[in-house]
């Protein structure tokens, strides 16, 4: 028994030493583990630090190549809209005169049913010019005092400027219609050509010829005169007697042929002078 207890003992006593070295060895290990542990994040964090600084400053750059571009569409979308604004003002400081015409870079179109009606109205009722032109034919009868029965004073004047326009929308409303039903061009176009006098030719004889449908080929102007002999032959509904139809429709196509030509030859030389006025306040 002594003997087997012994050896126990002994067993024990040998088996005792062995944790010793383990527990001394893991406190050792365990510093060198927990040292490399952070170890490891404190040499990791600045790669991402810097990697994040770099995805901020791409995203900064992809932010900043939009902006850039819509902000340049933005500005050449104004500059497209100031253009046009600026040519639709020069148009209108032109046309607002003249009426409706059509420039030397511009082609000649068949004009459509509405295109007819939108010019209409506008020369004969929107326009302010074509009042101008009215009221400055209204001084002309007041000066000659035709008709005399109206008498003088402002009264008078308003007596014919009341005939003028009456007699000039009835004109216009038949020439419109005359040009619709034959398909003649209504517009003025500017000449092609070079030159003073290749333009004054091509200023006086527009008042006389017109384009037909096809736009190349010129036909007499049978619905701006006939539309005018219709006008002038209606005037004498309100003007005082003795009046003679055929002679105030000659009357008024003759003033056509007169005015018409003078209107051509203003717009056909309105852009140089124009140009020319530009250029002496520029300097």
């Amino acid at each position: 028994m002594i003997i087997c207890g012994s050896a126990p003992a002994q067993d024990q006593s040998s088996q005792q030493p062995s944790p010793t070295p383990s527990t001394q060895t893991t406190p050792q290990a365990a510093p060198q583990q927990g040292s490399s542990q952070p170890s490891q994040p404190a040499t990791n964090d600045k790669p991402q630090d810097e990697k994040k600084d770099e995805k901020k400053d791409e995203k900064k750059d992809d932010t900043s190549n939009p902006a850039a571009e819509v902000t340049k569409e933005v500005a050449e979308a104004t500059k497209n809209v100031g253009e046009a604004a600026l040519v639709k003002a020069s148009d209108w400081e032109r046309g607002w005169f003249v009426g409706v015409y059509v420039e030397k870079g511009r082609p000649l179109v068949p004009m459509t049913g509405r295109q007819r009606r939108e010019i209409y109205l506008q020369q004969t009722l929107a326009a302010p010019g074509d009042y101008l032109k009215r009221m400055l034919a209204a001084g002309i009868d007041q000066w000659r005092d035709s008709p005399w029965q109206w008498g003088e004073g402002w009264g008078a004047y308003g007596e014919r400027f009341a005939s003028r326009e009456g007699q000039f929308i009835a004109a216009n409303s038949l020439a419109a219609l005359g040009n619709a039903a034959l398909q003649y061009e209504p517009r003025y176009d500017q000449c092609r050509c070079q030159g003073f006098w290749p333009r004054t030719r091509h200023a006086i004889l527009r008042n006389f010829l017109t384009y037909n449908r096809s736009e190349q080929e010129l036909r007499p102007q049978w619905g701006l005169y006939g539309g005018s002999f219709a006008g002038g032959v209606i005037s004498t509904a309100w003007k005082p007697h003795p009046r003679n139809a055929f002679t105030e429709g000659g009357r008024a196509a003759a003033e056509q042929g007169g005015f018409g030509a003078l209107l051509n030859l203003f717009i056909e030389f309105s852009t140089d002078v124009n140009r020319k006025i530009d250029v002496k306040k520029r300097e």
